[in-house]
């Protein structure tokens, strides 16, 4: 069982990034949909008792399916969410029985404008990006944000090592441009594959002793933590001097893997505002991310967090 945040713990997270409408298909044929994106992210946090203000643009046909969702955890906050006109971010997700999810964008919303988020920054306690599509925000928006905050900021490439392409499979593209992205900022995600991307040779999964390289690449950014997440395999922490591989204690039932990578990213997020050191971020991060895999959807995902830490 997961151990409970301290009480005192609570943060103003600031959440940024794109909700979608997801159509999900398992390898065994199984069809799943709903919302998610940054949604993944909040249902993590919010279930952990933490204040999130969402700020992102969302398609008007998906925004009442979102509203009627989030108007049920008490501690989000969605006034920094604007409806746009047209369609939302339309997303389908292939997981194939080995190898990387197939993921074909349909459609995606207009980048968010940072103007009433820098005028609320100082009253933000956590900062989060994480890139959903690759048209979230734009890099000079981005960057105008990170010198303007005075708190911690974790950053997930996600999407951005991506081909930015409709109606077809993405592929993951060198991104030798990361380093603008992730400068000044705190903590970094990623999966192999993006690191890969990042090193300029999407092909090829970078070796250990190339991961212990990255690793100082991102330090020389100004990175505390980089955080490459394994699927079933956990979790790399790379930090000063060493890597560290993070499991989970127990593999329970895999229902959907979809958004554990963003509820470890919840988890670890909400125990480093709380004071707690990388390693142990990262190793409540897993647990939760695992928990999370015995269930599906964003409102499965908040129930399952809530009741599970307000039951230890």
């Amino acid at each position: 069982m997961l151990e409970a945040l301290p009480k005192d713990s609570r943060r103003r997270f600031a959440l940024l990034g794109t909700i979608t409408y997801d159509v999900i298909t398992q390898a065994s044929g199984r069809v799943l949909s709903g919302e998610g994106g940054i949604l993944y992210q909040a249902a993590g946090l919010c279930g952990l008792g933490q204040h999130v203000t969402l700020y992102t643009h969302v398609g008007r046909d998906i925004f009442p399916r979102v509203k009627a969702v989030i108007d049920r955890w008490p501690t989000c906050d969605s006034s920094g969410l604007r409806v746009v006109p047209g369609p939302g971010n339309h997303v389908f997700l292939h997981y194939p029985e080995k190898g990387e999810r197939v993921e074909v964008l349909e459609s995606y919303v207009l980048p968010l404008q940072p103007d009433r988020l820098l005028k609320e920054l100082p009253g933000v306690g956590f900062l989060i990006l994480v890139i959903n599509s690759g048209f979230d925000i734009a890099l000079r928006d981005w960057r105008r944000i990170v010198r303007r905050a005075d708190c911690p900021i974790w950053f997930d490439v996600h999407s951005l090592a991506l081909t930015l392409e409709l109606h077809r499979a993405r592929r993951y593209r060198p991104l030798p441009e990361w380093q603008d992205w992730a400068e000044g900022t705190t903590y970094l995600q990623a999966n192999l594959s993006e690191v890969a991307s990042m090193l300029g040779a999407p092909e090829r999964i970078p070796s250990y002793d190339r991961l212990g390289r990255f690793g100082e690449q991102a330090r020389e950014l100004g990175i505390q933590a980089a955080f490459i997440t394994l699927g079933a395999e956990g979790v790399l922490a790379l930090l000063p001097g060493r890597i560290k591989r993070i499991v989970s204690a127990e593999a329970g039932r895999v229902v959907d893997t979809t958004g554990c990578g963003d509820i470890f990213c919840a988890g670890a997020a909400a125990r480093l505002a709380s004071g707690g050191d990388p390693d142990e971020a990262a190793a409540f991060g897993v647990e939760l991310a695992s928990e999370a895999a015995g269930v599906s959807g964003i409102e499965q995902t908040y129930s399952l967090v809530r009741n599970r830490i307000y039951s230890s």
